[in-house]
């Protein structure tokens, strides 16, 4: 039970240390953002996504039963 009163009042202590620690400063902001554009590649819409997915499932089935062959 000692053990147990122990570690309860050691993590208190650790709980009002951490509580009472000064925050961190805040990032620098960036001088100059880069456009969004130019950053971003630009998006695939969902269907083709998943074609693109199906394509290269039916690929790799190809190979694995080809190599089993």
């Amino acid at each position: 039970m000692k053990k147990i009163t122990a570690t309860l009042i050691a993590g208190l202590f650790a709980t009002a240390a951490f509580a009472n620690s000064p925050a961190p400063a805040p990032a620098a902001a960036p001088a100059a953002p880069a456009p969004a554009a130019s950053t971003q590649a630009p998006q695939k819409a969902p269907q083709e996504v998943k074609a693109e997915a199906k394509q290269e499932v039916k690929q790799e089935a190809k190979q694995t039963t080809a190599a089993s062959k």
